[in-house]
């Protein structure tokens, strides 16, 4: 897993764009001006948006996600490396949903077909 990877990933969700927030070499994705995954300067990993707190300690206790610093207990980190293809395309896939399901219907509707 990689940034490369996230990145290609997230660019094929609809209305989703990406940007440099805090400077420095972040990679924040947003649908309707909401983030919902990002890469820090240190590309240690990639944050992403759970449901729920209950979802993102379930990942933690699993083993297959960390706690993601300064973000909300329903977000957490998939570090690059042992995070495989698929699970990351699911995690970045649950995030953009949970994100753009929040957003106005209008919004949404904006957007197309989530697919």
């Amino acid at each position: 897993m990689s940034r490369a990877l996230v990145n290609e990933i997230c660019r094929t969700f609809p209305g989703a764009e990406v940007s440099d927030p805090w400077g420095g070499g972040h990679d924040a994705w947003k649908v309707g001006g909401k983030m919902f995954a990002c890469i820090g300067a240190m590309g240690a990993g990639v944050a992403v948006k759970c449901p729920d707190v209950e979802t993102a300690d379930m990942l933690k206790d699993a083993g297959v996600a960390q706690k993601a610093a300064y973000f909300h207990r329903s977000w957490v980190l998939l570090p690059f490396g042992p995070t495989n293809a698929d699970e990351l395309r699911h995690r970045l896939t649950v995030s953009y949903d949970t994100i753009r399901a929040k957003l106005p219907k209008k919004v949404q509707a904006e957007l197309g077909d989530a697919g």
